[in-house]
């Protein structure tokens, strides 16, 4: 076993591969991956030189959200495989030294857990509260003008209790009661039971959805020019309310606290909590990692959306975090299983699209904090374009043509461009591989010493050798124009970062008696004439920094 001694903050500067389970890889020939699929790919994702992996959800579930609508939090569906499985997962990866996370869907189940077939029955059971009912209007209509993220009314009613329940999401996955101390034993207890089969931390699925406002206020609309669409599309409804009361309660901070309490009781467990709001979410993140008693750290929405990263959208981030909670811990990410690959969220010229890769990651994996990257994002893949016969994402069958949903990041894995699915399967998957993505399969990839994977590699190995760059401070210089500069330090490590975001050669004044080269085995280019630092399109450049 390669590891020793217990860190308790190594989730601090770590990075985390999230692994969406059904499109990693196919153990049993169905067509769909798998936890012993994932077992088997572990060598490859220590080879990254990743800290951890996180696995979207596995628990048993009817699937309409592919697994977010959990109907036992404590067992694994068939279709991944089985407890057995899933700690032979735990053993191989901590052999590796590899922490596993798993996803925690706690704000809502599945119509058909038991808790809510109970709930349903009638108005007086035992576990009549433990979801979110309300009475109809008198004239029969929803409680309010609150929306799900799955489009329309997020009330659905019930005629066998003659009462609407909330579903944040689709109508199959009722949201749970957080005002009752009972349902929050109950995933406390659930939350116990993985953390004794081993797992390291949690990613928490929409973090701040939890409690609801119980005066069940409408929500006020919000005006077109503060709307915002990372967390929903813009044909999505959602977005023209400003969501004071359906989410995002002050309630909220107990109960991290009390999840904070539990994962307290292990030596190093961690967890990071998703947090979907468009106009709070630094502030929200803030308030869920300060203080240390709540969320170890979280990740809100601010690169997950359509505009690529700007030196002043970077900066106003950090300063925003900076000034709402000084001790906060943010975990960023540029993809998930939820958003637009970002190679083809933000448009760059085809001709540069590698070269922007490289900085997007040499960026990602240089700004203070943890980060996540996504299954694939090492090969540069791009979104999947799946016919409409072809979709599964309910999100994007309510919505097509206009927002064509998930699927398109959610396609499997490229293994072995000579295999007929790829080396994912040996039977056709459940979602199309796309004849591009063929080309950027893991193999070929393998065979190029300057390939992107290889370049992941590289930089995640510098990650590794800066203390600076994992857990340092950052001071920033540059914040204007195309050219980003920033200095990470921690205690005598000082690494001086430029990130040249345009399509443009661009030079910026650099004091080489400050700033000297350093030894790394990047593949980034630039010079230094006397008094310039002069970077190509999206160049990067880092140097030793000398603190006076």
């Amino acid at each position: 076993m390669l590891e020793t001694a217990i860190d308790k903050e190594w989730w601090r500067g770590a990075v985390i591969y999230q692994i969406y389970p059904r499109s990693y890889q196919d153990s049993n020939a169905d067509g769909i991956g798998d936890l012993n699929g994932i077992t088997s790919r572990l060598p490859y994702i220590a080879s990254l030189g990743v800290d951890a992996i996180w696995i979207s959800p596995f628990f048993t579930s009817p699937m309409d959200d592919f697994g977010y609508d959990v109907s036992d939090y404590c067992n694994v569906d068939p279709m991944f495989g089985s407890l057995a499985d899933f700690e032979k997962l735990v053993s191989a990866a901590h052999y590796l030294g590899l922490k596993v996370m798993i996803d925690l869907v706690l704000s809502h189940t599945s119509d058909r857990h038991p808790w809510f077939v109970e709930s349903r029955k009638d108005q007086t059971n035992h576990k009549s509260d433990w979801y979110v009912w309300a009475d109809a209007k008198p004239d029969g209509t929803v409680p309010n003008n609150w929306l799900s993220i799955f489009g329309g009314s997020s009330w659905q009613w019930d005629s066998r209790r003659k009462q609407y329940y909330l579903h944040n999401f689709l109508k199959s996955q009722p949201d749970l009661n957080f005002h009752n101390p009972d349902v929050q034993d109950a995933l406390l207890d659930a939350t116990r039971f993985w953390l004794d089969k081993g797992v390291d931390g949690f990613r928490l699925d929409t973090i701040n959805f939890y409690f609801h406002s119980e005066s069940l206020k409408d929500n006020p609309a919000l005006p077109p020019e503060k709307q915002s669409y990372n967390t929903a599309p813009s044909v999505n409804p959602y977005t023209y309310q400003s969501h004071l009361y359906d989410k995002s309660q002050p309630e909220n901070l107990d109960f991290l606290r009390r999840f904070r309490a539990l994962l307290d009781e292990y030596p190093a467990a961690a967890a990071v909590g998703e947090v979907g709001d468009d106009e709070r979410g630094l502030q929200i993140l803030a308030d869920y990692t300060s203080g240390g008693d709540k969320m170890h750290m979280c990740y809100a929405f601010d690169f997950l959306g359509g505009n690529a990263p700007t030196p002043n959208k970077v900066f106003t981030a950090f300063n925003a975090l900076e000034s709402e909670a000084p001790d906060a811990w943010a975990c960023w990410a540029f993809s998930n299983h939820d958003v637009v690959r970002y190679t083809s969220r933000w448009q760059v010229a085809p001709d540069l699209q590698d070269t922007a890769n490289r900085l997007h990651i040499a960026l990602l994996l240089s700004m203070r904090g943890s980060a996540c990257l996504y299954q694939g994002e090492e090969l540069g893949l791009k979104e999947a374009y799946v016919p409409y016969e072809d979709l599964q994402d309910p999100y994007g069958i309510e919505f097509w043509p206009d927002y064509p949903g998930r699927d398109g990041c959610r396609t499997p894995m490229v293994w072995d461009s000579n295999s007929t699915y790829a080396g994912f399967s040996e039977v056709r998957p459940w979602l199309p591989i796309p004849e591009d993505h063929m080309f950027s399969a893991v193999a070929t990839a393998e065979q190029n010493v300057t390939s992107l994977l290889n370049h992941y590699r590289a930089v995640l190995a510098f990650r590794k050798v800066h203390p600076a760059m994992r857990k340092g401070t950052i001071e920033f210089d540059r914040t204007d124009g195309d050219v980003l500069t920033f200095v990470r330090s921690y205690e005598d490590d000082h690494v001086f970062c430029a990130f040249n975001l345009s399509p443009e050669t661009r030079e910026i004044p650099f004091d080489s008696s400050v700033i000297k080269p350093l030894d790394h085995k990047l593949d980034f280019y630039s010079e230094v004439d006397n008094d310039l630092l002069r970077l190509p399109a999206y160049g990067v450049y880092f140097g030793s920094y000398k603190k006076s």
